[in-house]
């Protein structure tokens, strides 16, 4: 296997990929990384290829940056790139054919969230009141796509803790989703996490992103997701998740100990993670009304097929 880390640093250039785009998910980053060190790797064999595939995402792995798209989106994009024939090919064919297919899915990909959100905007009508969580990329989006189309809607968005989000610290996940917004001609109101109970009687949906959707339609999310979660289902409000299909993932947990510790924790925090804070939770797909993807609009009970087609 090609000793990658003295040709490339996967983990710094993983890093580093996400803080030159804010606007960025783990999960496409993770696949940039991945693309680089195709084309900066020198490989022997197909197997050598797939070792050295294996050893990137274990180097990304390795940083505190937020894992679960991370592990879907990487798993998806490596079998993508592999469906090929190989039959016949020299080892610099194949690397070409792979990067053209981690290309084409690449750029797949970077549209998602444009088509997710068309899908929404047709919910959001004309003086409605949305709560949504933190700070969400594809919501953002659909929030923004709904504007533009002269659509006057007030969102309320949890300030959310700064550690668990921003590195720098200064401000809140809620508080960047709000300027963002404001900056689109958005009304927003930041609250309180702690009062989503007094203000859900008040909106007429929920609108939440997702770090991940697991095989039974339920999805792991920042923390505090669940307790929303819960909240709209006894106030009978619509809990809507704006989710691309790349963080689908193989996984069934049924409780919160069942998610795995490097998706809850940072990497940092794994060795004393009695004391960490838990950076995502679970929610059940008894809590969730639908799901807007690149896929379509999905009930969570259709999860499962959709994930027997991605990794046929």
């Amino acid at each position: 296997m090609k000793e990658i880390s003295q040709q490339f640093d996967v983990a710094h250039n993983f890093v580093s990929v996400l803080e030159k785009d804010d606007s960025m998910s783990p999960g496409i980053a993770a696949i940039k990384t991945l693309l680089m060190v195709l084309e900066k790797t020198k490989f022997d064999t197909v197997q050598e290829l797939h070792s050295t595939i294996q050893s990137a995402v274990r180097a990304m792995r390795d940083t505190d940056k937020p894992m679960t798209s991370v592990v879907s989106g990487t798993e998806l994009f490596s079998r993508f790139i592999t469906l090929a024939k190989f039959d016949d090919k020299t080892m610099d064919e194949v690397r070409d054919i792979m990067l053209r297919r981690g290309k084409m899915f690449l750029t797949k990909l970077l549209e998602s969230r444009n088509v997710i959100a068309k899908q929404a905007i047709a919910f959001i009508s004309d003086g409605c009141r949305i709560l949504t969580h933190a700070r969400s990329r594809t919501v953002r989006e659909a929030l923004i796509l709904a504007a533009q189309h002269n659509k006057r809607f007030h969102v309320f968005i949890t300030h959310s803790a700064p550690e668990c989000g921003n590195p720098n610290g200064t401000i809140s996940d809620g508080q960047q989703m709000a300027s963002e917004l404001e900056k689109a001609g958005i009304e927003c109101t930041i609250i309180l996490d702690a009062s989503v109970g007094y203000v859900m009687e008040t909106v007429d949906m929920v609108l939440v992103g997702s770090e991940g959707v697991v095989e039974s339609g339920g999805i792991i999310n920042r923390i505090g997701t669940v307790t929303m979660a819960i909240c709209a289902k006894e106030m009978k409000k619509p809990f809507y998740v704006l989710v691309e299909s790349f963080k689908f993932c193989r996984l069934y947990p049924l409780n919160q100990r069942d998610l795995p510790d490097d998706y809850k924790y940072r990497k940092s925090d794994l060795a004393n993670k009695a004391k960490a804070h838990p950076m995502v939770d679970y929610t059940a797909p008894g809590y969730i009304t639908l799901l807007f993807t690149d896929l379509g609009i999905l009930a969570p009970s259709a999860v499962s097929d959709e994930l027997i087609k991605l990794y046929l």
